[in-house]
């Protein structure tokens, strides 16, 4: 007779085989690029029309995984090859993009979908993927995060994310975490503005307190601005002008959804002050989740943001959904469009995170403040 269990570790390793959804994405960039006579529009419908209508109509999942499980899939190196795999293949679709735009022939429409689908790939894998690569302890794999982030010109994010984010977050000092009656617009100029700033100092800062000059050869963010120069620079000499901005324009949408994920995740939830008038540690409230499946495969957990903050190093595989973690009220590419509309955002929203103050001591809203004016 078999212990009991045995077959629940194996049971969980096939989970692997869910995440494998995510490349529906670059098979539809794949067609787009490569098929003159393709819809140039097929990723951003089904990114941004289907999957949020199925993710409106399908309950979310709020199943977990057994320890025994947990620790089979941490150990599984299969789920660590799915991120691996991410970055030869960005950097294929990338350059196949460049090549279609350099060819030309594309009626505006098509130009405009071609430009779409390449901007969502740079969110979903230059940016999300590389934020999971960017949480681990090899400096090979947070190499590869760089390179992906590279192809969203975001490489500032590494350094502003896991030094400046996670220790900040849900506090007026975080420009990531948006306050209660910001709209996203709002949100996505404060943001991208004092985040590449926050990034400056956090780097000076580091290279001070070890000795070395701010602004020398080991600041990590002028090794970004040299390598995204570069890569601008090479992209303007072998594909054109034209390639050029369209892949600005790629690079600028990433960032935008990007943005606009980092809006849902915390919106209007603050730490509340401890008796020290400090803030006291991140609980599982000051991040919005969804248990949406879709979105879960898709953006490898990402909408399990609460046990990401938790434990930042904790591999994607193993987030829980958390039974005092604040639920949005779908999945996250829904609740990113509804976002657009700051009047049915706050009327949807403004009532759960009013009762989520109500009944939770250590959150309040987080109500506009001058620190980050």
């Amino acid at each position: 007779m078999e212990p009991r269990g045995t077959a629940k570790p194996l049971s969980g390793r096939w989970r692997v085989l869910r995440y494998l959804a995510t490349f529906t994405l670059p098979l539809g960039a794949w067609a787009t690029f490569t098929d003159r006579h393709g819809w140039c529009w097929m990723v951003p419908l089904f990114g941004f029309v289907l999957i949020p209508i199925l993710e409106l109509l399908l309950r979310g999942r709020p199943n977990d995984l057994s320890e025994e499980e947990e620790q089979a899939v941490l150990s599984d190196p299969l789920f660590d090859l799915l991120l691996y795999a991410i970055v030869p293949v960005q950097y294929v679709l990338l350059f196949l993009f460049l090549q279609r735009v350099q060819a030309g022939g594309l009626e505006t429409g098509d130009l405009l979908g071609c430009v779409a689908t390449m901007g969502i790939l740079c969110g979903v894998y230059g940016i999300n993927v590389a934020h999971e690569l960017g949480h681990r302890t090899k400096r090979w794999e947070r190499d590869l995060a760089r390179a992906l982030l590279l192809t969203s010109l975001y490489m500032h994010f590494i350094i502003e994310h896991n030094r400046g984010h996670h220790r900040r977050v849900a506090t007026p000092d975080d420009p990531a975490s948006a306050r209660y009656g910001e709209t996203v617009y709002a949100f996505w100029v404060r943001s991208i503005i004092f985040r590449w700033l926050s990034a400056w100092h956090i780097e000076a800062d580091r290279l001070r307190k070890g000795g070395e000059r701010p602004y020398g050869l080991h600041n990590e963010m002028l090794h970004a601005m040299v390598w995204q120069g570069t890569l601008l620079v090479v992209i303007g000499l072998v594909f054109g002008t034209t390639a050029l901005l369209a892949f600005l324009g790629a690079a600028f949408i990433g960032i935008l959804l990007l943005e606009t994920v980092n809006y849902i995740e915390h919106y209007g939830l603050r730490r509340s002050r401890t008796s020290q008038g400090t803030y006291g540690r991140v609980h599982h409230v000051h991040s919005w989740n969804s248990d949406h499946l879709l979105g879960r495969m898709m953006l490898f957990e990402l909408t399990r943001h609460s046990d990401h903050h938790w434990k930042a190093s904790k591999k994607y595989q193993g987030l829980k959904s958390l039974e005092d973690a604040p639920q949005l009220p779908t999945g996250y590419p829904g609740t990113m469009l509804m976002s657009l509309f700051p009047p049915l955002f706050f009327a949807v929203m403004h009532p759960r995170l009013k009762h989520l103050v109500a009944n939770d001591t250590t959150v309040e809203l987080a109500k506009h403040s001058s620190s980050m004016n």
